[in-house]
């Protein structure tokens, strides 16, 4: 039961947190750092979630080539300005290709 009462008190937060960020006087919003802070935040979780998902498997560390190689592709797509389905098919064959040459 305990479960359940942290996920209502996460969820009442998250409420909170999206009433208080509509509820905001529009000079806050509008304030040069406000608008930065809010610009690169996406970007850091962003590459965080892609950190934790390229280097990390069952709560450790570990180095996973295919990993790598469909990250390696993803950046060569994007550099190429691909739209965003290409580079996730890109990255996805890519991991697939390693996976099955490396077994």
């Amino acid at each position: 039961m305990t479960l359940w009462w942290a996920i209502a008190a996460l969820c009442a937060g998250c409420y909170a947190l999206k009433l208080a960020g509509l509820a905001a006087p529009q000079r806050v919003l509008e304030h040069p750092a406000v608008r930065r802070f809010a610009e690169l935040v996406p970007v850091a979780l962003l590459a965080a979630l892609i950190a934790v998902q390229l280097f990390t498997e069952e709560g450790g560390l570990r180095f996973d080539p295919a990993r790598m190689a469909g990250l390696g592709a993803a950046v060569v797509a994007l550099l190429l300005r691909a739209p965003f389905l290409v580079v996730l098919a890109a990255a996805a064959v890519i991991t697939a290709l390693v996976r099955i040459l490396t077994g």
